[in-house]
C-alpha cells in the first residue's frame, strides 16, 4: 500500500482550519461573564444594580467608585456598563446636546437619587430587631461583616437611623434579600437576610420605621444580618449601637 506524503504547508493549514473550528462550536454556548477575572479590576453592570449595591459588594466608598467612573449624582448606571473598581479619578463628560447613540439610549439599571446629607457622625443609633446577637463581628476567620441578631420569621425589621434608601434587592450573593440606607456621606447601614422588603430604592425613612421581615438562612436559622459601613468599610455595629 502507498504511503501517503503530506505537504507541510496544507497539513499545517488543515490543522489551523481544525483548530478554529473547535474554537468557535466550543464556545459558542459559553454563559456572558458580567464579573471580570483575573485581577482586572472592573465589574459589568447587570440588571437591578446600582452604583450603591456595586460599592457595597466590593467594600468601596460609593463616592469613590462615583469619581473612578465620572458618575454624577443621582449616580445613574447601565446595563453591560464597564465600571472600574480601582484607579485614578475620570472626568465627568460635559453637558452638551444628547446624541442619538444605542448607548445612550439603553433604560438605567437603576437611578438612585440620595438627598444630600453632611459628612457626620449618625445621632441616634437604634437596634433595627429587639434578639439575642448570635454571631458578632469578625474580620478575622471565618469573618463576619456585620452581627447577626436573632428573631422569629417575619418579625419587622426596622431602620437603625433615619436616611434613604438606595438599594433593595437580591443581587448581593450570601445576603438574600437585602436592604442598604445611607445615613449620610459617610455611613451606611444594610438589612439581610429579609423573608419581604417593605421599602423602595428612593424612599426617606426614619429611625424605627418598618423597613422589612425576618427571614431564614440557607441552614434554615431565623435571624437579621446587619451590618454598618463607614466610608466603604464594615465597623463593628456594636460600636454604635446603644448598650443593652
Amino acid at each position: 500500500m502507498p504511503k501517503r506524503i503530506w505537504n507541510n504547508k496544507t497539513g499545517r493549514a488543515r490543522l489551523v482550519l481544525l483548530l478554529l473550528v473547535f474554537l468557535i462550536t466550543g464556545c459558542a454556548g459559553l454563559p456572558p461573564i458580567y464579573t471580570v477575572a483575573g485581577g482586572t479590576g472592573t465589574y459589568v453592570v447587570r440588571k437591578g444594580d446600582s452604583l450603591y449595591s456595586i460599592a457595597f459588594r466590593y467594600g468601596l466608598d460609593y463616592k469613590s467608585l462615583a469619581r473612578i467612573n465620572g458618575v454624577r449624582p443621582p449616580y445613574t448606571i447601565y446595563v453591560d456598563q464597564l465600571i472600574r473598581l480601582h484607579g485614578s479619578a475620570k472626568s465627568p463628560k460635559k453637558d452638551s446636546a444628547p446624541v442619538a447613540t444605542q448607548s445612550s439610549t439603553r433604560p438605567p439599571s437603576k437611578v438612585s437619587k440620595p438627598p444630600s446629607a453632611p459628612s457626620a457622625p449618625v445621632a441616634g443609633w437604634r437596634w433595627p430587631l429587639e434578639g439575642e446577637v448570635i454571631n458578632r463581628f469578625s474580620l478575622a476567620q471565618p469573618v463576619n461583616k456585620g452581627i447577626d441578631i436573632a428573631g422569629d420569621l417575619g418579625d419587622t425589621v426596622r431602620a437603625a437611623a433615619d436616611g434613604v434608601v438606595v438599594y433593595a434587592g437580591g443581587n448581593l450573593r450570601g445576603y438574600g434579600q437585602l436592604v442598604i440606607v445611607k445615613h449620610n456621606d459617610s455611613f451606611l447601614s444594610a438589612y439581610g437576610n429579609n423573608e419581604k422588603m417593605l421599602v423602595k430604592e428612593g424612599e426617606n425613612v426614619k429611625a424605627g420605621k418598618s423597613i422589612a421581615r425576618v427571614g431564614k438562612t440557607a441552614a434554615n436559622v431565623e435571624m437579621l444580618h446587619f451590618e454598618i459601613r463607614r466610608e466603604g468599610k464594615p465597623v463593628d455595629p456594636l460600636r454604635y449601637l446603644p448598650t443593652r
